[in-house]
């Protein structure tokens, strides 16, 4: 039997492309040029994840492979990248909450969903497919998306085990979680994109789901306005935030793939209102942050009203103080001003107290504060996905799962359900008061009384935010960001670690992303911040 390659092996194509770092954009111009195959370029991927994935490290981001990429990479060999199919023969993973109506189950991580399939292909990989990519395989992520238990690790899915950061993939000993986490949930869409293990990835979020992986694996992601990209065939959390969105090395290449998923669909309403250029990759220029005004919401002689910039480390501080002395040497304007109060504080009637009953978390015992929105909307958005999407399953309700993991708590529960517990006490429909309230003060602190107020003080064309710092007050107001590598910081909980990245995060109003990926293709130009994990050695 052939031994995989060893993790550190450099696999080069015949165009010269170092896969472990090779841009979407490279593999594009290489195919195009016919110096390289759909089908060895696949061959090449699974190589690596064979090496990395499998074996090595086990890193862990993939959590299936799709039994049918070589034989779709086959019948691409033949297609170069074209206007109508830019992506031929490009290698992409989904996460795992994302439906395929193909050989591939759709389980969102959890033995609940185990062999469970889906009636057809999200609308997304619909697009994807038409545009050409060969869908490699399905990403391991934090199960559910990270709404099933408090404290649940980043990264981690009773189906798929631990995702480990490539760049620090050490495991505490005594439980088996990461010293420094991947990021969450869309964990293994990053690590799978950091490590080379694919061309790029496409992950989702509904509150700092793309942002925070990206930030951990030096990645590039696009977090879209609500309704830029739909959502149909996503196993949901909660319509009012989720999205779908690209992971790439670089800012052309989230560009290009949001040229191809961002498009109106009559099955998600969102994308009825939705605006979008006729090209993401237009006028990405060096010169973009000349004359911008950039917000920076951290304000020296308002301190304690500083929740993004405050609590950073000083090498995270370090990291903000380089980035934004390159944005003001290439001519950007920097604002320092607090945010208003009100739009990062949990609003009055936003939140609620669930009882943290998991087994692992030093809080045990204790009620937690979690996101009314989120409870709320997971119960009516998850049932409609089970209803519609899923096949091949028992399991019709949330309900149902959390009867499937009390039955098998030894494989489903070891951090517990608690989420799924309070979400599944809610009606299921809507109609509460306490939930119309709550996202009626989610939108007026986060939006009106937050993003909105302080870009229209200042004058601002984007706000900027340390790592994923700024997640939730974009998400609730369903605004967009787009994350670039921004430096490496070090340490964890105490510990001495190797270095790892984090990213700055360029925030905007709705329908921005064309404006933000071009202040952020002009840091990264000019920073040129990202590194790709050290070689990864065989243990």
């Amino acid at each position: 039997m052939t031994k995989p390659p060893r993790c550190d092996a450099r696999l080069t194509t015949a165009a010269g492309l170092k896969l472990e770092d090779a841009s979407m954009g490279d593999i594009v111009d290489a195919l195009a040029n016919g110096h390289v195959t759909a089908t060895a370029l696949t061959e090449a991927y699974l190589a690596r994840i064979a090496a990395c994935d499998r074996n090595g490290l086990k890193l862990n981001a993939v959590r299936a492979l799709n039994p049918d990429a070589l034989a779709i990479a086959g019948k691409l060999d033949g297609t170069r990248p074209s206007a109508k199919r830019p992506l031929a023969g490009v290698p992409i993973l989904l996460k795992d909450n994302i439906a395929t109506g193909d050989n591939q189950p759709t389980t969102a991580g959890s033995l609940a969903l185990e062999g469970a399939r889906a009636r057809g292909d999200a609308t997304i990989v619909k697009l994807l497919r038409d545009a050409g990519a060969v869908i490699l395989g399905k990403a391991n992520l934090t199960e559910f998306a990270n709404i099933l238990a408090i404290d649940m690790p980043s990264g981690y899915s009773s189906l798929g085990g631990q995702v480990k950061n490539p760049y620090v993939p050490a495991l505490m000993d005594d439980r088996g979680i990461p010293v420094v986490d991947p990021g969450g949930s869309s964990s293994g869409s990053a690590v799978a994109v950091a490590a080379g293990l694919c061309a790029a990835s496409i992950g989702t979020e509904t509150s700092g789901s793309l942002l925070h992986p990206a930030s951990r694996n030096g990645l590039v992601t696009v977090k879209p306005t609500v309704g830029l990209v739909s959502r149909a065939g996503m196993v949901p959390i909660a319509h009012s935030l989720d999205t779908a969105g690209p992971m790439a090395r670089t800012v052309r290449d989230a560009a290009m793939l949001l040229n191809v998923l961002a498009a109106e669909d009559p099955r998600d309403p969102a994308t009825q209102r939705q605006k979008r250029p006729p090209d993401y990759t237009a006028d990405l220029a060096q010169d973009a942050l000349k004359g911008a005004r950039i917000g920076v919401p951290s304000d020296p002689s308002d301190p304690l009203n500083d929740p993004y910039y405050g609590k950073l480390s000083p090498d995270g501080a370090k990291v903000m103080t380089d980035a934004i002395k390159v944005m003001e040497d290439l001519g950007a304007v920097i604002v320092r001003a607090s945010m208003p109060t009100a739009g990062w504080m949990s609003g009055p009637g936003t939140i609620m107290a669930v009882l943290n009953r998991n087994p692992l978390s030093g809080n045990k015992g204790n009620a937690v504060t979690q996101r009314i929105v989120f409870l709320y909307e997971l119960k009516h958005d998850l049932n409609l996905y089970l209803k519609d999407w899923a096949t091949n399953t028992e399991i019709k309700t949330i309900a149902d799962i959390v009867a499937f993991n009390e039955a098998n708590a030894g494989r489903a529960l070891r951090f517990g359900q608690d989420l799924f517990l309070a979400a599944n006490d809610t009606k299921g429909d809507l109609s509460e008061r306490e939930y119309k309230s709550a996202r009626a003060m989610d939108l007026l602190t986060a939006t009106t009384r937050g993003m909105d107020a302080y870009m229209n003080q200042h004058g601002l064309d984007a706000v900027l935010f340390p790592g994923a710092m700024g997640a939730a007050t974009v998400a609730r107001a369903g605004y967009p960001s787009v994350m670039v590598p921004g430096g490496f910081v070090s340490g964890a909980d105490g510990k001495d670690t190797p270095d790892y990245p984090l990213g700055v995060s360029f925030a905007g109003r709705a329908w921005s992303e064309h404006k933000l990926l071009r202040l952020a293709y002009a840091f990264e130009q000019a920073s040129n911040r990202r590194k790709p994990p050290p070689r990864l050695p065989v243990l």
